[in-house]
């Protein structure tokens, strides 16, 4: 009889197979005996040993019985093949020689292949799971699979490292890659192939880039601290931030699952690229000792569901791959896997053949990203654990806040507020109750500067609780930009910008700063950036753009970005002055009606006093398009508006 005509396959599923490659019917719990008796020294086991290995420890006989049910199923089959592979006495079970062939002789450390024929074929093999879906609940065989699993990623590696050194064709280092990417998805923390990837990939660049950032964010940190010394309320920041800053030696390994975007989408953009870009990044980010990290981001690569055997505390980043208008679009989508909730969503427009650094930008900007949308969700976890309603207080009032109303305003205020009495120190309910200050100031045209105050004093609390996370620097930035302090308020933005890179929400807070301190082109370019960051963008970024493309002296473009606006009521004055400068006085008096409508006590001189614009030729252009829009006149006479 042909010894080889069978043979046992042990990844990717348990089966025994002929030598035509077709499934032969076996005891699965059999084919489990065959695997762990291949993998063992002695090719024998004690009865005992197998019995709790398929069944657990069992002090009531059950497993003795189904073992030796199982065994005579098994003796039964074998004798229909006429092929013994396992032989049974009273007390053990051996392997039958000669012995069967199986892919786990592939992981034998001492077999003599060539280093790169040996590294392809344990990449061919390890690529799939050993013993998945294997019906069997015993610990004792989660234990043991697990050990083996570790056992197979130590071969891997050991011949890993002896090819990453010989390696020097084109195709060698594509399969040292391969490995190493493999082996950095299982052990995230190994610093072994850390260095190898780094070296492989040629990634010394990423590197100096994410230190670089950190480097600048320290700089900024110790420059905003300085500038805040003759601060009243520098000295509780400087405190809190104390109370508020997590242990950089103790940081936190946060799984995250990389799905591969599907193939059949398209074939136009280069998505394996893309996703050995992004598990770079975090090797490289992860690489450095920030002190202002308390997360490392651990990467995963396999392509089945990651949700299923995870802990709670990680999160799978979809990727998705579309062709619209001839463009190919990326969505991304950062879900966490307890609750199946989307805590991140973006999309980038790529190119249909893009070159290396715009695909390393690409992987930059998702890799900060994640990374601080990971942290920072991390953070709302700590403070909210205790509390769950107080998490659902902070988001009903961050929704109120998405909709800009005085009723609305005062909601989130009053949502913000009952969160914080579950701890009074949550950075993000401190700057969003800021906000509504803010935005209340804006609301009121200015009437109250005390508003503007409560802002700033909200903001240097959220601070105080956080000086590592952007919030309260935003909102600081905002306040002193209605305030007129141009300067604190773009230092401010910057570090804020720093902290939380592509967010789109503070490049816009940046573009309004930028009007006020009379920068408009720049301030044009800075929300351009954030609208192509947030596909649905808000009210708010299409105000800032209008208003900049009228100090440029481009008013029509004003126009059509207010045209963009879901509720374009909130640019009453400024459509107002554009049609007024585009001759349509018409449209324009339709406008100045709407204003005095919505607010029937404005006043256009106190308004134009309080407009914090830097320069006067601001002010000139601001001015002449109110005046032709007829509010000077309708001021004189209310009944007419």
């Amino acid at each position: 009889m042909n010894t080889n005509m069978f043979s046992l396959h042990t990844f990717g599923g348990l089966k025994l197979l002929d030598s035509d490659g077709r499934e032969i019917a076996f005891p699965e719990k059999g084919l489990l005996i065959l695997a762990y008796l291949m993998v063992g020294p002695a090719e024998r086991a004690p009865r005992s040993a197998i019995a709790e290995l398929l069944w657990g420890q069992d002090d009531n006989g059950n497993a003795k019985v189904n073992l030796r049910k199982l065994v005579s199923r098994i003796r039964s089959r074998q004798g229909e093949l006429g092929r013994a592979f396992l032989r049974f006495s009273e007390t053990a079970i051996e392997l039958e020689p000669p012995r069967l062939a199986s892919d786990i002789s592939l992981l034998d450390a001492d077999r003599a292949d060539p280093v790169f024929t040996k590294l392809k074929l344990l990449l061919e093999t390890l690529e799939a799971e050993f013993l998945g879906g294997i019906n069997c609940q015993s610990p004792i065989f989660f234990h043991w699979r697990e050990a083996q699993t570790h056992r197979h990623a130590q071969v891997l590696k050991e011949t890993l490292m002896v090819a990453a050194a010989q390696a020097s064709t084109k195709d060698e280092i594509a399969l040292v890659k391969e490995a190493a990417l493999l082996v950095f998805g299982a052990d995230p923390e190994d610093p072994d192939i850390r260095r190898i990837l780094l070296r492989i990939f040629d990634a010394a660049g990423e590197v100096e880039h994410f230190r670089r950032i950190f480097e600048r964010r320290g700089a900024l940190l110790a420059s905003f601290s300085r500038s805040e010394d003759k601060s009243p309320t520098h000295g509780q920041s400087a405190a809190g931030s104390a109370e508020g800053s997590v242990d950089a030696g103790q940081k936190i390994g946060i799984p995250l699952r990389i799905l591969r975007p599907s193939d059949t989408q398209t074939s136009a953009y280069d998505a394996s690229s893309l996703m050995d870009d992004i598990t770079i990044g975090f090797c490289a980010l992860n690489s450095l000792e920030a002190n202002d990290r308390c997360t490392a981001i651990r990467i995963g690569r396999r392509d089945e569901d990651a949700a299923s055997g995870q802990q709670d505390r990680s999160y799978v980043l979809h990727m998705r791959l579309s062709t619209q208008n001839h463009n190919t679009l990326l969505f991304s989508q950062l879900v966490e896997t307890a609750s199946n909730e989307i805590v991140w969503a973006d999309r980038l427009s790529l190119e249909q053949s893009p070159h290396e650094q715009q695909r390393q930008k690409i992987a930059r900007h998702i890799v900060l990203s994640l990374t601080g949308q990971i942290e920072r969700r991390e953070m709302m976890r700590a403070h909210f654990d205790r509390s769950p309603a107080a998490y659902q207080r902070y988001l009903s009032g961050r929704r109120y806040l998405g909709r800009l109303s005085l009723p609305n305003l005062q909601k989130a205020r009053a949502e913000l507020e009952a969160a914080l009495r579950s701890g009074d120190h949550f950075a993000p309910a401190l700057s969003s109750i800021a906000r509504t200050y803010s935005r209340q100031w804006l609301l009121t045209s200015g009437g109250d500067a005390a508003l503007l105050k409560e802002a700033e004093g909200y903001a240097m609390r959220a601070i105080a609780a956080r000086r590592d996370i952007a919030d309260g620097y935003r909102e600081f930035g905002v306040a002193k930009t209605f305030q007129g302090a141009s300067d604190e308020s773009l230092e401010a933005l910057e570090l804020a910008e720093a902290l939380n890179p592509n967010h789109a929400g503070i490049i816009a807070d940046q573009a309004e700063a930028l009007i006020y301190s009379s920068r408009p082109d720049l301030a044009l370019q800075k929300i351009e950036t954030a609208i192509a960051l947030h596909p649905l963008s808000p009210d708010s970024y299409f105000w800032i753009a209008s208003a900049a493309s009228y100090m440029l002296g481009s008013f029509e473009a004003a126009l059509g970005y207010i045209d963009r606006m879901a509720d374009a009521r909130l640019a009453a004055r400024i459509s107002a002055a554009s049609w007024a400068m585009l001759g349509d006085k018409e449209r324009a008096g339709f406008f100045v009606r709407r204003v005095h409508d919505a607010n029937p006590g404005f006043d256009i001189d106190k308004w134009l006093s309080v407009v914090p614009f830097k320069e006067q030729w601001q002010h000139d252009i601001y001015r002449e398009g109110l005046r032709r829009a007829g509010f000077w006149k309708s001021s004189s006479n209310p009944a007419g508006a």
